[in-house]
Protein backbone atom coordinates (compact mmCIF):
# COMPACT_ATOMS: atom_id res chain seq x y z
CA UNK A 1 0.00 0.00 0.00
CA UNK A 2 1.43 3.35 -0.91
CA UNK A 3 0.82 6.61 0.87
CA UNK A 4 -0.31 9.47 -1.29
CA UNK A 5 1.06 12.76 -0.06
CA UNK A 6 -1.43 15.44 0.72
CA UNK A 7 -1.40 18.54 -1.45
CA UNK A 8 1.27 21.00 -0.15
CA UNK A 9 2.90 18.39 2.05
CA UNK A 10 6.69 18.15 1.94
CA UNK A 11 8.41 14.98 1.04
CA UNK A 12 9.89 13.04 3.89
CA UNK A 13 13.39 14.20 4.86
CA UNK A 14 12.95 17.75 3.39
CA UNK A 15 14.58 20.50 5.43
CA UNK A 16 12.73 23.55 3.97
CA UNK A 17 11.32 25.55 6.86
CA UNK A 18 9.30 28.18 5.01
CA UNK A 19 6.12 28.02 3.09
CA UNK A 20 4.29 30.30 0.77
CA UNK A 21 3.19 32.57 3.63
CA UNK A 22 6.56 32.88 5.49
CA UNK A 23 8.61 30.92 7.94
CA UNK A 24 6.92 28.19 9.88
CA UNK A 25 6.54 28.94 13.56
CA UNK A 26 9.47 27.58 15.50
CA UNK A 27 11.70 27.31 12.40
CA UNK A 28 15.22 28.77 12.75
CA UNK A 29 15.94 32.16 10.97
CA UNK A 30 18.74 32.69 8.51
CA UNK A 31 21.84 34.12 10.08
CA UNK A 32 20.88 33.06 13.61
CA UNK A 33 22.13 30.17 15.65
CA UNK A 34 21.12 26.94 13.99
CA UNK A 35 20.31 28.71 10.68
CA UNK A 36 22.20 29.38 7.47
CA UNK A 37 25.15 31.84 7.62
CA UNK A 38 26.38 34.06 4.80
CA UNK A 39 28.99 32.56 2.59
CA UNK A 40 31.29 35.60 2.90
CA UNK A 41 31.77 36.85 6.50
CA UNK A 42 32.77 40.39 5.35
CA UNK A 43 29.80 40.88 3.05
CA UNK A 44 27.48 42.36 5.70
CA UNK A 45 30.03 44.85 7.01
CA UNK A 46 30.89 45.98 3.47
CA UNK A 47 27.23 46.58 2.74
CA UNK A 48 26.84 48.64 5.91
CA UNK A 49 29.91 50.74 5.09
CA UNK A 50 28.54 51.39 1.61
CA UNK A 51 25.24 52.49 3.09
CA UNK A 52 27.02 54.89 5.47
CA UNK A 53 29.04 56.37 2.60
CA UNK A 54 25.92 56.99 0.58
CA UNK A 55 24.33 58.88 3.48
CA UNK A 56 27.20 61.41 3.72
CA UNK A 57 27.60 62.15 0.00
CA UNK A 58 30.27 61.04 -2.38
CA UNK A 59 33.73 62.48 -1.70
CA UNK A 60 32.53 65.07 0.87
CA UNK A 61 32.14 65.58 4.58
CA UNK A 62 29.10 66.39 6.63
CA UNK A 63 28.73 69.74 4.84
CA UNK A 64 28.46 68.25 1.38
CA UNK A 65 30.79 68.03 -1.63
CA UNK A 66 33.36 70.82 -2.31
CA UNK A 67 31.37 72.19 -5.22
CA UNK A 68 28.31 72.69 -3.02
CA UNK A 69 30.39 74.43 -0.34
CA UNK A 70 31.96 76.77 -2.89
CA UNK A 71 28.49 77.61 -4.21
CA UNK A 72 27.33 78.50 -0.69
CA UNK A 73 30.37 80.72 -0.12
CA UNK A 74 29.72 82.59 -3.35
CA UNK A 75 26.14 83.09 -2.30
CA UNK A 76 27.18 84.55 1.06
CA UNK A 77 29.73 86.91 -0.52
CA UNK A 78 27.18 88.03 -3.09
CA UNK A 79 24.67 88.79 -0.35
CA UNK A 80 27.27 90.77 1.65
CA UNK A 81 28.26 92.75 -1.45
CA UNK A 82 24.71 93.76 -2.26
CA UNK A 83 24.08 94.70 1.38
CA UNK A 84 27.15 96.94 1.41
CA UNK A 85 26.23 98.48 -1.93
CA UNK A 86 22.79 99.24 -0.54
CA UNK A 87 24.29 101.02 2.46
CA UNK A 88 26.52 103.10 0.19
CA UNK A 89 23.55 104.11 -1.94
CA UNK A 90 21.49 105.04 1.12
CA UNK A 91 24.42 107.06 2.58
CA UNK A 92 24.95 108.86 -0.71
CA UNK A 93 21.30 109.77 -1.02
CA UNK A 94 21.24 110.95 2.61
CA UNK A 95 24.32 113.09 2.06
CA UNK A 96 22.89 114.60 -1.12
CA UNK A 97 19.66 115.50 0.65
CA UNK A 98 20.85 116.45 4.15
CA UNK A 99 24.65 116.87 4.12
CA UNK A 100 24.69 120.56 3.27
CA UNK A 101 22.18 121.28 6.01
CA UNK A 102 23.60 119.14 8.82
CA UNK A 103 27.42 119.44 8.56
CA UNK A 104 27.66 123.22 8.59
CA UNK A 105 29.46 125.73 10.81
CA UNK A 106 27.15 126.56 13.69
CA UNK A 107 29.74 128.00 16.09
CA UNK A 108 33.31 129.34 16.10
CA UNK A 109 35.52 129.43 19.20
CA UNK A 110 38.86 131.16 19.78
CA UNK A 111 41.60 130.07 22.20
CA UNK A 112 44.97 131.57 23.16
CA UNK A 113 43.97 135.23 23.27
CA UNK A 114 45.14 137.52 26.05
CA UNK A 115 45.36 140.94 24.46
CA UNK A 116 43.01 140.37 21.55
CA UNK A 117 39.24 140.11 21.82
CA UNK A 118 37.96 136.76 20.50
CA UNK A 119 35.39 138.58 18.36
CA UNK A 120 38.23 140.38 16.57
CA UNK A 121 39.69 137.02 15.58
CA UNK A 122 36.30 135.67 14.48
CA UNK A 123 35.71 138.74 12.33
CA UNK A 124 39.11 138.38 10.67
CA UNK A 125 38.49 134.66 10.05
CA UNK A 126 35.38 135.58 8.01
CA UNK A 127 33.60 132.20 8.15
CA UNK A 128 29.83 132.86 8.12
CA UNK A 129 27.65 130.56 10.16
CA UNK A 130 25.93 128.02 7.95
CA UNK A 131 29.02 127.47 5.77
CA UNK A 132 29.47 123.73 5.01
CA UNK A 133 32.45 122.43 6.95
CA UNK A 134 33.77 120.62 3.88
CA UNK A 135 34.00 123.89 2.00
CA UNK A 136 35.99 125.74 4.71
CA UNK A 137 39.51 126.51 3.46
CA UNK A 138 41.42 126.27 6.74
CA UNK A 139 44.62 127.55 5.11
CA UNK A 140 42.92 130.72 3.88
CA UNK A 141 41.27 131.25 7.28
CA UNK A 142 44.66 130.85 8.99
CA UNK A 143 46.25 133.46 6.73
CA UNK A 144 43.43 135.93 7.40
CA UNK A 145 43.83 135.52 11.16
CA UNK A 146 47.62 135.83 11.00
CA UNK A 147 47.18 139.13 9.20
CA UNK A 148 46.16 140.61 12.56
CA UNK A 149 49.16 142.52 13.82
CA UNK A 150 49.03 141.03 17.32
CA UNK A 151 48.94 137.42 16.07
CA UNK A 152 52.24 135.61 15.70
CA UNK A 153 50.70 132.36 14.45
CA UNK A 154 47.33 130.66 14.17
CA UNK A 155 45.83 127.28 13.45
CA UNK A 156 42.30 126.38 12.36
CA UNK A 157 40.72 122.96 12.96
CA UNK A 158 37.31 121.55 12.10
CA UNK A 159 35.52 120.04 15.09
CA UNK A 160 32.87 117.87 13.47
CA UNK A 161 30.00 117.97 12.96
CA UNK A 162 29.38 121.73 13.25
CA UNK A 163 32.21 123.56 15.04
CA UNK A 164 35.33 125.52 14.06
CA UNK A 165 38.22 126.12 16.48
CA UNK A 166 40.78 128.90 15.96
CA UNK A 167 43.91 128.77 18.13
CA UNK A 168 46.15 131.83 18.14
CA UNK A 169 49.56 132.63 19.54
CA UNK A 170 49.81 136.32 20.26
CA UNK A 171 52.90 138.40 19.78
CA UNK A 172 54.65 139.15 23.08
CA UNK A 173 56.60 142.42 23.33
CA UNK A 174 60.27 141.88 24.11
CA UNK A 175 61.71 145.38 23.65
CA UNK A 176 60.56 148.98 23.88
CA UNK A 177 61.77 151.56 21.38
CA UNK A 178 61.46 155.27 22.09
CA UNK A 179 60.13 157.05 19.04
CA UNK A 180 59.64 160.69 18.18
CA UNK A 181 57.09 162.53 20.29
CA UNK A 182 57.78 160.45 23.38
CA UNK A 183 55.86 157.42 22.13
CA UNK A 184 57.18 153.94 22.87
CA UNK A 185 56.74 151.18 20.34
CA UNK A 186 56.65 147.72 21.85
CA UNK A 187 58.13 145.16 19.47
CA UNK A 188 58.29 141.36 19.55
CA UNK A 189 61.46 139.31 18.86
CA UNK A 190 60.88 139.53 15.11
CA UNK A 191 60.68 143.31 15.17
CA UNK A 192 56.91 143.60 14.69
CA UNK A 193 55.37 146.52 16.53
CA UNK A 194 52.74 144.99 18.79
CA UNK A 195 51.37 148.24 20.19
CA UNK A 196 52.38 151.76 21.17
CA UNK A 197 52.19 153.49 24.52
CA UNK A 198 52.92 156.96 25.78
CA UNK A 199 54.10 155.80 29.20
CA UNK A 200 57.48 154.14 29.63
CA UNK A 201 56.83 150.38 29.67
CA UNK A 202 57.40 148.53 32.91
CA UNK A 203 59.56 145.41 32.76
CA UNK A 204 60.74 145.92 29.17
CA UNK A 205 64.28 147.15 28.46
CA UNK A 206 64.75 149.97 25.99
CA UNK A 207 66.34 149.12 22.68
CA UNK A 208 68.61 151.62 20.99
CA UNK A 209 67.38 151.25 17.43
CA UNK A 210 69.48 152.40 14.51
CA UNK A 211 66.68 152.09 11.97
CA UNK A 212 63.17 153.62 11.78
CA UNK A 213 60.21 151.72 13.18
CA UNK A 214 58.96 150.72 9.74
CA UNK A 215 62.22 148.82 9.13
CA UNK A 216 62.29 146.89 12.41
CA UNK A 217 60.43 143.81 11.14
CA UNK A 218 63.01 141.10 10.51
CA UNK A 219 65.88 143.33 11.63
CA UNK A 220 68.81 141.07 12.74
CA UNK A 221 69.83 143.45 15.53
CA UNK A 222 66.39 143.34 17.11
CA UNK A 223 66.31 139.56 16.76
CA UNK A 224 69.73 139.15 18.42
CA UNK A 225 68.88 141.52 21.30
CA UNK A 226 65.61 139.71 22.02
CA UNK A 227 67.37 136.33 21.85
CA UNK A 228 69.98 137.38 24.41
CA UNK A 229 67.30 138.68 26.79
CA UNK A 230 65.57 135.30 26.56
CA UNK A 231 68.86 133.53 27.40
CA UNK A 232 69.55 135.48 30.59
CA UNK A 233 68.85 133.98 33.98
CA UNK A 234 65.74 135.61 35.50
CA UNK A 235 67.66 137.43 38.23
CA UNK A 236 69.90 139.00 35.62
CA UNK A 237 67.16 139.77 33.09
CA UNK A 238 65.32 141.85 35.69
CA UNK A 239 68.36 144.13 36.04
CA UNK A 240 68.62 145.03 32.35
CA UNK A 241 67.37 148.54 31.61
CA UNK A 242 68.72 148.97 28.09
CA UNK A 243 70.07 146.72 25.36
CA UNK A 244 71.88 147.54 22.14
CA UNK A 245 73.13 145.45 19.26
CA UNK A 246 75.63 146.14 16.54
CA UNK A 247 76.39 144.25 13.36
CA UNK A 248 80.05 143.55 12.64
CA UNK A 249 81.62 143.12 9.20
CA UNK A 250 82.45 139.48 9.75
CA UNK A 251 80.66 137.54 12.44
CA UNK A 252 77.43 137.53 14.41
CA UNK A 253 75.69 140.58 15.89
CA UNK A 254 77.26 141.76 19.16
CA UNK A 255 74.90 142.61 22.05
CA UNK A 256 75.56 144.93 24.99
CA UNK A 257 73.51 145.06 28.22
CA UNK A 258 73.16 148.05 30.54
CA UNK A 259 72.11 147.16 34.09
CA UNK A 260 70.19 149.23 36.61
CA UNK A 261 73.21 149.56 38.92
CA UNK A 262 75.18 151.29 36.15
CA UNK A 263 77.23 148.28 35.17
CA UNK A 264 77.75 147.28 31.54
CA UNK A 265 78.00 143.74 30.18
CA UNK A 266 79.54 143.04 26.80
CA UNK A 267 77.60 139.86 26.04
CA UNK A 268 78.64 139.34 22.45
CA UNK A 269 76.78 136.84 20.27
CA UNK A 270 73.96 134.52 21.28
CA UNK A 271 76.35 131.56 21.65
CA UNK A 272 77.49 129.94 24.91
CA UNK A 273 74.71 131.47 26.99
CA UNK A 274 74.99 128.98 29.87
CA UNK A 275 78.72 129.60 30.39
CA UNK A 276 78.29 133.38 30.18
CA UNK A 277 75.53 133.29 32.79
CA UNK A 278 77.77 131.33 35.19
CA UNK A 279 80.65 133.79 34.76
CA UNK A 280 78.41 136.80 35.33
CA UNK A 281 76.90 135.28 38.47
CA UNK A 282 80.40 135.44 39.98
CA UNK A 283 81.71 138.70 38.53
CA UNK A 284 78.68 140.90 39.07
CA UNK A 285 78.90 140.46 42.83
CA UNK A 286 82.10 142.55 42.89
CA UNK A 287 82.77 146.19 42.23
CA UNK A 288 83.55 145.80 38.56
CA UNK A 289 81.93 148.34 36.27
CA UNK A 290 82.49 146.84 32.82
CA UNK A 291 82.51 143.09 32.19
CA UNK A 292 83.19 141.48 28.82
CA UNK A 293 82.10 137.84 28.49
CA UNK A 294 81.83 137.83 24.72
CA UNK A 295 84.60 135.20 24.62
CA UNK A 296 83.74 132.63 27.32
CA UNK A 297 86.73 131.56 29.38
CA UNK A 298 88.58 134.80 28.59
CA UNK A 299 86.79 137.45 30.63
CA UNK A 300 87.88 141.09 30.34
CA UNK A 301 86.95 143.43 33.20
CA UNK A 302 87.46 147.05 34.00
Amino acid sequence: MTDTPLPGALPAGSSQATGPSGPRPGAPRAGTEGGARPANPGQASASQAGAGQASTGTGGGPSGPPRARARRRRTRWRAAFFALAGLVVVAGVGWALLGDRLLVVRSVSVTGTRLLAPQQVISAADVPLGTPLLSVDTGAVTRRVEAINDVASASVTEDWPDHLVITVTERVPALAIRMAGGVYDLVDPSGVIVRATKAPPSGLPLFAATVPGSALRGNPEVTAAAAVLAELQPWLARQVTQVSAAAVPAGPVQVTLNLENGKTVQWGSTDNAALKNRELSILLSGHLHDIDVSVPGTVVTR
